[in-house]
């Protein structure tokens, strides 16, 4: 999504700066500034960031409170906002979480590395650190679902897709469970539009409407003519473990954005992703 976020904020007229590790080439040429940091090294944050000033910094890389201290002991800036997740509710799913159904001001704020505490863990401490230790600088907590696109660097969804196409046999304990899904480019245009908004605090983001991985084979199945192979001995699927859930949109949609219905996002991108799986596609 941070590709997405970065031209939706060009587009706008901003002036952006992106820290990354430096491993892997960008699009965008001269029309950004660079730093290079190592997000879970202090020294390396200190280093690069002490003393300058941002008008908002956006952390797609926040996976536990003492990555949190690390970037704003260092950095000033007017707002803060970061991706979380929808895993911050776990286990307490239900099909309309809201986000009264974590609050991160009253949870113990533990300090802790990201290998301390599983996913979900170390994503509530980073908001109860943000919200706070942190509660001088206006920040927000974006949680986002399961986030999709043909950009999306884990397969996670190909790999159903896959599977379907080339006839191989997957293990899916949650076949009727119905989940939430953001787009990436969905991700980056709402994470952009926050940009000026006077909002702080915890928000839920995703595309309207929930789907199952049942529906979406069906889908795949009736498009390719074959049938799925679901098998205790196959490949374990990504998505195992999800139950229902479904997150409450009304906040967002109270302060003015109105997120687009799921199905025909991703049905374009099952149909694309049914292509490169056949082989007369290929992925970019």
């Amino acid at each position: 999504m941070g590709v997405h976020l970065v031209k939706q904020l060009l587009a706008a007229g901003n002036h952006v700066t992106i820290a990354t590790r430096g491993k892997a080439k960008d699009v965008f040429g001269e029309s950004v500034n660079r730093i290079i940091i190592e997000r879970t090294d202090s020294e390396s944050i200190s280093h690069a960031l002490s003393g300058k000033f941002y008008d908002v910094v956006y952390d797609s890389q926040a996976n536990s409170s003492n990555e949190i201290k690390y970037l704003l002991d260092a950095v000033n800036c007017e707002k803060y906002i970061v991706t979380s997740t929808v895993s911050v509710y776990y286990p307490n799913f239900k099909p309309a979480l809201s986000e009264s159904d974590f609050d991160p001001h009253n949870y113990p704020l533990k300090w802790c590395c990201r290998n301390d505490f599983g996913y979900d863990e170390i994503k509530r401490q980073a908001e109860c650190a943000m919200f706070q230790a942190y509660s001088r600088i206006p920040c927000v907590a974006v949680r986002f679902p399961l986030v999709i696109g043909e950009d999306d660097y884990t397969k996670r969804l190909y790999f159903y897709i896959e599977h379907i196409v080339k006839s191989k046999p997957m293990h899916i304990d949650n076949l009727n469970a119905k989940m939430e899904f953001i787009m990436s480019d969905e991700a980056g245009k709402f994470l952009a539009w926050l940009v000026n908004k006077n909002f702080i605090g915890s928000i839920n983001a995703a595309n309207h409407g929930s789907v199952s991985l049942g529906e979406m084979i069906k889908y795949v199945e009736n498009k390719c003519g074959v049938n799925a192979i679901i098998s205790d001995d196959g490949a374990q699927a990504p998505f195992n473990g999800f139950p229902d859930y479904g997150l409450d949109l009304e906040k967002a949609e109270q302060i003015g954005y109105t997120f687009p219905s799921l199905n025909t996002p991703l049905h374009n991108l099952l149909d694309r992703y049914i292509k490169i799986a056949a082989g007369t596609d290929k992925m970019e």
